[in-house]
């Protein structure tokens, strides 16, 4: 029997592993010819959040922060929540360094605690892990299921080392050490397959291609976009993000003044595969959030075609 599929031939291939190795039994590989939808019977329906944050230079009050938008989120019914880049964090380079373990051991801590506290998937946007013998870190997202179980860890690979025209200047690799390896997909039955990147990453598409091709259905782009690169590349990069892969796409942000000159743009976002706007954070400290569909994962995949067309 042939297959006629809603997947790229990358993920359709991939995915028929998957049912392959989980079973002997022909039977998964012929549902799957039959009614393409069966890969998306198990996921349901749920609602995620991008968390809005105005972090500052002072750990236990930006956690303080962070839990109350959670509860927000959570009191809204939101099964998968995400914090932005530098959730735990925001200050000046020698203070994130001198204060690393703490803010690692925090972090992690913390994440794990309001995982399993409300019984939610969450994500850590990007916080600073110190590495062995370097005197730099790597700025770190990690995902974590309601059991407080590590499900997924990723070190950011671009660097935003950028002269920027409001006569800023970042350079994350004096601190930062990239990571080597590729963002992982996380498979979920019930929440889709979640990929994770961080911030610059988003200007990177082969960085997206990738998690499509893993399989991703949801993409995480937790950010701290600068306020005047973010006027005009935010939303538009997220959207193409999500066009190209037919993914959604959920970008927790942060916003406003954090210390001295260094101001975010806001605008924490939820898209769907089609480009749209679910939800909007706006400039203030809050939350957006939407429903993530697997009907609509199916129909866009269906009406646009486009990553089966592929020729390269």
């Amino acid at each position: 029997m042939g297959i006629v599929s809603i997947f790229p031939k990358s993920q359709t291939s991939a995915i028929l592993m998957r049912l392959h190795e989980a079973s002997s039994n022909d039977i998964f590989k012929n549902l799957y010819c039959i009614n393409p939808l069966f890969l998306f019977e198990s996921m349901k329906s749920y609602l995620a959040a991008a968390i809005q944050m105005t972090t500052v230079p002072d750990l236990q009050k930006n956690l303080a922060q962070a839990e109350e938008l959670i509860d927000l989120a959570v009191r809204q019914g939101a099964e998968l929540v995400g914090l932005p880049e530098n959730f735990s964090f925001m200050g000046e380079e020698k203070d994130k360094l001198s204060q690393g373990d703490a803010i690692a051991f925090e972090s992690e801590k913390f994440l794990k605690t309001m995982a399993q506290r409300y019984q939610i998937t969450i994500l850590g946007g990007g916080f600073p892990v110190p590495v062995d013998s370097t005197g730099k870190v790597y700025n770190t997202a990690l995902l974590i299921d309601p059991n407080g179980q590590e499900l997924a860890r990723y070190h950011k690979a671009h660097l935003f080392d950028v002269n920027v025209p409001d006569g800023n200047t970042y350079r994350e690799s004096s601190t930062v050490m990239a990571g080597t390896q590729l963002p992982p997909v996380y498979f979920s039955e019930k929440l889709g397959n979640i990929g994770l990147s961080v911030c610059y990453d988003v200007r990177f598409p082969e960085l997206y291609r990738h998690l499509s091709d893993k399989g991703a259905d949801v993409i995480f782009v937790p950010a701290a976009f600068t306020a005047l690169t973010g006027k005009d590349h935010w939303q538009v990069l997220l959207q193409a993000r999500a066009i190209e892969n037919t993914c959604y796409v959920i970008a927790p942000a942060q916003t406003g003044t954090h210390y001295a000159r260094r101001q975010t743009h806001g605008h924490a976002v939820i898209i769907d595969p089609w480009g749209t706007v679910l939800a909007d954070a706006g400039e203030q400290p809050g939350i957006a959030i939407a429903e993530i569909k697997p009907t609509r994962l199916e129909q866009v995949r269906r009406q646009m075609p486009s990553l089966q067309h592929r020729v390269f």
